[in-house]
């Protein structure tokens, strides 16, 4: 019989890491986030295992099922090599939650843990907070991979989406094995996942912006982005990175011309931009909210081809 690998989802969000996982054989375990908005929209989807709001930092980690992969898409905060020196103490509490996973790993011993981040670790803080994640995970018995990947290289997903994934391994063996998976060719535009029609309040037409990006904004075939000050257009059909922000006043949600007007993307638009199945459901919840939880997942294809290759080398 074949075993069941199983995961332990931190830093859970909605789902998406979940979803990836999923789609490449492992079966979830345990999830959690203490964002309590994405409760709604996680156990709205997955009918077994659901969301645990709690914070991280209360967790009783003895009573956690016994998981095989733990996965987590970590908040970026700096670190002191200082207070990870002498035992992950910082008088400012800076760090805490990588420290809570550490901890984690350190009475669990998964065989593997999964880390997505920014791009930006790598420089985050003139370069320390990854120098510390490198190091820690080694002194854990961690064999470790990092790579850069593009949702729009990697997930045949129209969303210019660089995101570093830090792949470790108990067996070094199994470590060397491994690969991430490499490029393949877009063959889809922002148009495959966008609806022809939108309800109104999408619409910027006759509001005060409208004014001024109509002139900039006039191609149905580009993607737009409202930068305060001026307007960012992208040719190539893909839409830009989408953020957790974009439910903060819309600036950041990216813009689409069609016959009827402009138009910001729908929450909808904006989860199967990060790769999500239609079947997906969002929960009657404000659009800033869903806009935030599209904006803080993961794009699901990128993830599910890592995962494949994790299994691969099993």
């Amino acid at each position: 019989m074949l075993k069941e690998w199983k995961v332990a989802d931190l830093f859970a969000g909605v789902g998406g890491i979940r979803l990836g996982f999923e789609k490449a054989g492992f079966k979830t375990v345990f999830a959690n986030d203490f964002d309590k908005s994405c409760k709604s929209t996680y156990d709205l989807n997955f009918e077994d295992v659901k969301l645990s709001p709690e914070n991280i930092l209360n967790l009783e980690i003895k009573s956690l099922p016994n998981f095989d992969v733990l996965t987590a898409g970590f908040p970026c905060q700096p670190f002191s090599i200082a207070g990870y020196r002498k035992g992950y103490s910082d008088t400012k509490g800076r760090g805490k939650l990588f420290f809570r996973i550490v901890k984690i790993l350190k009475e669990k011993k998964p065989q593997i843990v999964f880390l997505e981040n920014v791009k930006n670790l790598k420089s985050h803080d003139d370069g320390n907070t990854f120098k510390i994640i490198e190091e820690v995970l080694t002194s854990l018995g961690y064999y470790i991979k990092t790579e850069v990947l593009n949702s729009m290289t990697h997930g045949n997903i129209p969303q210019h989406r660089e995101r570093i994934f830090i792949v470790g391994f108990l067996d070094e063996k199994k470590a060397e094995a491994f690969k991430f998976p490499k490029e393949i060719p877009l063959k889809k535009s922002f148009k495959n996942f966008t609806a022809a029609e939108a309800e109104d309040k999408y619409y910027y037409n006759n509001k005060p912006l409208f004014e001024r990006i109509k002139k900039d904004v006039n191609s149905e075939n580009t993607t737009y982005q409202w930068r305060r000050r001026y307007v960012r257009s992208n040719k190539k059909g893909v839409v830009p990175t989408l953020t957790a922000n974009m439910g903060l006043g819309g600036h950041n949600v990216p813009i689409i011309k069609n016959g009827r007007g402009i138009r910001k993307l729908t929450p909808r638009e904006c989860f199967l931009l990060q790769g999500f199945p239609k079947s997906f459901k969002l929960p009657d919840i404000s659009d800033n909210w869903l806009y935030h939880q599209a904006g803080n997942s993961v794009t699901v294809p990128v993830v599910k081809r890592i995962a494949k290759e994790i299994k691969r080398v099993l």
